[in-house]
């Protein structure tokens, strides 16, 4: 009997055998085979912008879905800046993209959304001289109003969208109502400049490679009250990884200059070129999406504008930017952080901004 035992282990253990390599044989076999990957449409708006103007080229490269994926770019702008439109889409064919399967430019707002993946709204109203808070909110109600019907009905299922145009956070809240169909979780809206920027002092103060700092977070919203934090960021130096509070060693800085600085980098920078910021806002919506999609490296997170589920004590109901993980295609809000009393104050003070934005939003909805 003991005998017919070992005989059976043996037979298994060749069968086993046998599938792993079948399995390690077709694996390489598969791997000579060149399967391109189905295009990608993706709908930037306001395509004539700088912002748009500098976007476009990015993705046409493959920055924002991997230097593997085919796009069509979809693009989007008002009837003033067909021509302009025009002139945009023949310097995309100039330049010989790979990647570039083919380009929609339209003033149509079902045609740019037909069947697209990835919608990156950057057009909007932007507030002028003279205007009140309230003639902008209303301005860009009705736009977003009109664009989140026509991708709830045209563009593809599962469409992922990101808006930038400012106010992005409240924008993004008039999206998701006027489109109930598209899941909350594919709405979201640009902190990732944000999160960049403060990266980005950090790495100056420290004198590292940005590359080097990570895990800082924006709570909030996309203006002057949003929070970078620092209290779980770490810098990994020639000593190794530390957090980021004991590298500065300056927690005065840390929690003036530097949040200041970060919250009104914006306005520096028009003072400083005349002009809004474009090439740094188009590489973070990049950022965004492809994270997004390809997902984040291990025990690292990003910070995005998404609908709050309670996390932190935020109401739900706000597009508020939080700590999240991606992974598959979906985020996730990083659990669990300690929070101390001076990141309280400010997650609360920014949070009751973005519930007065919506309550300005709803009273130009009626």
């Amino acid at each position: 009997m003991e005998y017919f035992y070992i005989i059976l282990f043996q037979k298994i253990l060749v069968v086993l055998f046998c599938v792993t390599l079948f399995r390690k044989i077709i694996r390489h076999m598969w791997s000579f085979l060149d399967i391109p990957k189905e295009p990608c449409r993706v709908l930037v708006t306001g395509a004539t912008g700088q912002i748009g103007y500098a976007l476009v080229p990015m993705i046409a490269r493959g920055i924002m879905l991997g230097p593997d994926q085919p796009v069509i770019l979809h693009m989007l702008d008002i009837e003033p800046a067909a021509e302009a439109l025009n002139g945009v889409k023949m310097e995309l064919i100039d330049a010989a993209f790979p990647l570039l399967k083919g380009v929609v430019a339209t003033t149509d707002v079902v045609e740019a959304c037909k069947d697209v993946n990835v919608a990156v709204m950057v057009g909007g109203f932007p507030r002028k001289e003279g205007m009140e808070r309230k003639d902008v909110m209303s301005k860009n109600v009705s736009i977003y109003k009109a664009q989140a019907s026509a991708l709830e009905k045209h563009a593809a299922p599962n469409c992922k969208v990101l808006v930038v145009a400012n106010p992005a956070n409240t924008n993004a809240l008039i999206l998701k109502e006027f489109a109930p169909s598209i899941p909350a979780k594919n709405i979201t809206c640009l902190t990732r400049l944000d999160h960049n920027r403060a990266m980005g002092q950090i790495s100056e103060r420290l004198k590292v490679h940005v590359s080097d700092v990570k895990n800082v977070i924006i709570w909030g919203n996309h203006s002057s009250t949003q929070y970078p934090d620092v209290n779980h960021a770490t810098v990994t130096t020639s000593k190794g990884e530390k957090p980021v509070r004991e590298a500065v060693a300056d927690d005065n800085w840390l929690n003036t200059e530097f949040i200041t600085t970060v919250q009104q980098r914006g306005a520096a920078i028009i003072k400083a070129r005349k002009l809004s910021s474009a090439l740094s806002a188009a590489s973070s919506a990049c950022d965004h999406i492809r994270d997004w999609v390809l997902g984040t490296p291990k025990g690292t997170w990003v910070s995005m504008g998404v609908y709050s589920d309670g996390s932190y004590g935020i109401p739900e109901g706000l597009i508020y930017s939080f700590p999240v993980t991606c992974e598959k295609g979906e985020w996730s809000i990083v659990k669990g952080l300690k929070v101390d009393e001076f990141s309280r104050a400010k997650m609360d003070a920014t949070a009751e901004e973005l519930a007065e934005e919506k309550t300005l939003a709803y009273s130009c909805l009626n």
